[in-house]
């Protein structure tokens, strides 16, 4: 290399330097040294320079921030490391619970807990690789998440490159946001530009985050703060630990964490944020507390969707009060009667609340609710709005008592309760519009079949144009059938507005929908949307019944003896398949190409054939999906609940000891990830 070149290539590595350090100053130390001026010709600079010299831009360059790259479509990756969702509390007193059910489980009653503020974005998992960002998923569905990296390259307070004092491979969690001051601007921008408002700044990060150009990501100014080390650090002992070390490592930790030595310490950290938080200029809604000792925390273990060593404290959800209009009926999927209030617009919360639902009609007759009432509304858990009560003082005596419909608001047919069940049902389960849209979208769901560019408004414009009438039907269409077809939807001022499919919609639903004809047998039981049949429950049955021909042919008694398969749902299933219309959807969608049948299983000679394994924890090889394929792969089966017929328990790390003691007084097996792997080998 010439001294030209090398003189090139040192000035891009100094101005990467100079640039980051600028970075870390502002966002993990709250200072300035230069101007956003200075600062943005450097960063000019930097990729003149890159463009001239392309050989010398490296995938850590702070150039990557201004984006520009487009994603058409994210991909989806496994979590190592599930991202579980905390229990919620919100009062003194079950913390005071909580403090009692960790000091019960655990062999050493001294408990530490780490308070933080609980920040409302969006979760984040962040991969580290030789200490350069690898990649970054979405929470999604807690065990997968979509691969969002080239967004998140953009956001200028999470780290690209890390010092040599971080370990080669890291996973670090955050939270997304816009801070307030930056949301009121990106409105006042869409404002001004005629376009609809974000409701929130929580739905506005989310839906920054899925945009399919990296620069207009750029442009929405992300932030993000780090809550979580999940990988081992050797000199890391408890969580407060993980959170200096994570600011060490330049990651932007807000400086509002703190470690308490009692459940006192944690209820005073809570008062003393409950109304300095609305100074942030970040929207807040709640306190984390977690146990602070790693080892603890290991004891403690999860549950399916929480981790016992946590708990999110809400707040007092903002209140406001508003005139209940009037009350409209919803129809579901399965034909539940769904009463909704319609209400005198609001803002709350930071979004505008014209709706709540009230979920069935005891709710109604429980707050004494009336047409004109003044009703007291908040948000429950900041998110969704419901009905707290009613203010009687200024009630009129014009005021009407609500009478519950007798039919259907949608088909007109009779409506009907199921015994000892709250709702009113809709039995025009064959021609109820509504019930016909639910079960096609549940039906393309990504946990069914995944077809995609098939939303709501498309699937009733198809309906009203008598292109379809059941899930079968999705298999006719034709692109001619859908280009130029009306769609009716409603804008973000719930006004009607009317749009046409084009060449390139047209296509994406045809190619999606021809690409679905490959799910896997239990999606499409799944998505079939037999009533109590979820996803594991559809994944069960489809390895017991490896053929759809055995299921339908099924009685009753040979369904209940299923392990995990109750009375409810066995039921459900005889029912289901009594209905000839069911059965005649089935079959045109085997002839349209769908496999409903499991794939011949080669049978092998293996060690673990026909044994049956509860697996619980987290592993370091393998996800749990992963570790259940090889399993199923190599003739073994898999039970989500301890019983006499398991054979092993298969304990990885962070185990709910529930599981491990059932085992234990049974007397089965309990062995490591290791030992799997040495049973497979025998």
């Amino acid at each position: 290399m010439n001294n030209k070149y090398q003189l090139v290539k040192q000035k891009i590595e100094d101005l990467k330097s100079e640039i980051e350090y600028h970075n870390n100053l502002y966002y993990n130390e709250d200072k300035n040294e230069i101007s956003d001026l200075e600062f943005d010709k450097k960063l000019s600079y930097l990729i003149e320079l890159e463009k001239k010299y392309p050989e010398f831009k490296t995938s850590d360059s702070p150039s990557e921030r201004v984006g520009g790259k487009i994603t058409k479509k994210f991909e989806t990756k496994n979590h190592k490391i599930p991202m579980l969702s905390l229990s919620n509390t919100y009062s003194e007193s079950e913390l005071f619970d909580f403090d009692k059910r960790m000091k019960k489980r655990l062999s050493n009653n001294d408990i530490e807990y780490t308070c933080e503020i609980k920040y409302d974005g969006v979760a984040l998992s962040l991969i580290y690789e030789n200490r350069k960002l690898k990649y970054a998923l979405t929470r999604g569905d807690g065990k997968k998440g979509d691969n969002i990296t080239t967004n998140v390259y953009t956001i200028r307070s999470i780290p690209l490159k890390l010092s040599s004092i971080a370990p080669s491979y890291m996973e670090i969690r955050g939270e997304v946001f816009i801070s307030k001051s930056n949301f009121k601007k990106l409105n006042d921008y869409k404002k001004n530009s005629n376009e609809p408002l974000f409701a929130n700044a929580r739905n506005a990060a989310s839906g920054s985050l899925k945009l399919q150009d990296s620069s207009e990501v750029a442009k929405r100014k992300l932030d993000c703060y780090i809550y979580s080390l999940n990988s081992k650090f050797e000199s890391v002992k408890d969580h407060n630990e993980a959170l200096k070390t994570l600011k060490n490592l330049n990651f932007n930790v807000p400086n509002s964490f703190k470690k308490c030595k009692n459940i006192e310490e944690v209820i005073s950290y809570i008062k003393y944020w409950e109304n300095k938080r609305e100074n942030l200029d970040v929207e807040t809604d709640g306190i984390v507390i977690k146990v602070n000792n790693f080892k603890q925390q290991e004891e403690l273990g999860f549950t399916s969707k929480n981790p016992r060593w946590a708990i999110a404290y809400k707040y007092k959800s903002e209140s406001a009060e508003t005139t209940l209009k009037d009350i409209t009926y919803q129809v579901g999927r399965t034909g539940a009667i769904t009463p909704v209030a319609k209400l005198k617009p609001i803002k709350l919360s930071g979004s505008v609340i014209r709706k709540a639902s009230l979920h069935n009609f005891n709710e109604i007759k429980r707050l004494d609710l009336r047409i004109g009432d003044t009703i007291s509304i908040e948000k429950g858990g900041e998110i969704i709005p419901k009905i707290t009560g009613v203010n009687i003082d200024k009630r009129s005596n014009i005021s009407k008592s609500v009478k519950f419909i007798t039919h259907c608001p949608s088909c007109n047919s009779p409506i009907s309760k199921i015994k000892n069940e709250a709702n009113y049902y809709c039995r025009n389960h064959k021609y109820c519009l509504p019930q016909i849209i639910g079960k096609v979208q549940h039906f393309i769901g990504k946990d069914a079949v995944n077809i995609e560019f098939l939303g709501p408004e498309t699937i009733k414009g198809l309906i009203d144009n008598d292109l379809i009438k059941n899930i079968a039907d999705l298999y006719k269409l034709k692109y001619h059938d859908l280009y130029d077809l009306k769609i009716e939807f409603k804008n973000s001022n719930d006004e009607r507005k009317i749009r046409s499919l084009k060449e390139k919609s047209c296509r994406n639903i045809i190619n999606s929908i021809s690409q679905s004809k490959n799910s896997n047998y239990s999606n499409i039981l799944f998505g079939l949307g037999i009533r109590y049949v979820g996803k594991s429950t559809a994944e069960v049955l489809s390895e017991h019944f490896n053929n759809i021909k055995k299921l339908i042919d099924a009685k009753y008694d040979e369904i209940i003896q299923i392990n995990e398969i109750g009375d409810k749902i066995a039921k459900s299933i005889c029912e289901f398949f009594k209905d000839n219309d069911n059965i005649s959807i089935v079959s045109k969608l085997e002839k349209n190409g769908l496999k409903l049948y499991s794939k011949k299983k080669i049978n092998i000679d293996s060690s673990i054939k026909n044994i049956k394994f509860v697996i619980t924890g987290t592993f370091i090889n393998y996800t749990r999906d992963e570790l259940k394929n090889i399993i199923k792969i190599n003739g073994g089966k898999i039970s989500s609940s301890i019983s006499k017929n398991t054979d092993f328990l298969i304990l990885g790390k962070n185990f709910g000891p529930s599981k491990k003691s059932k085992a234990a007084n049974l007397g089965i097996k309990i062995i490591s990830e290791n030992d799997f792997e040495n049973l497979l080998l025998t």
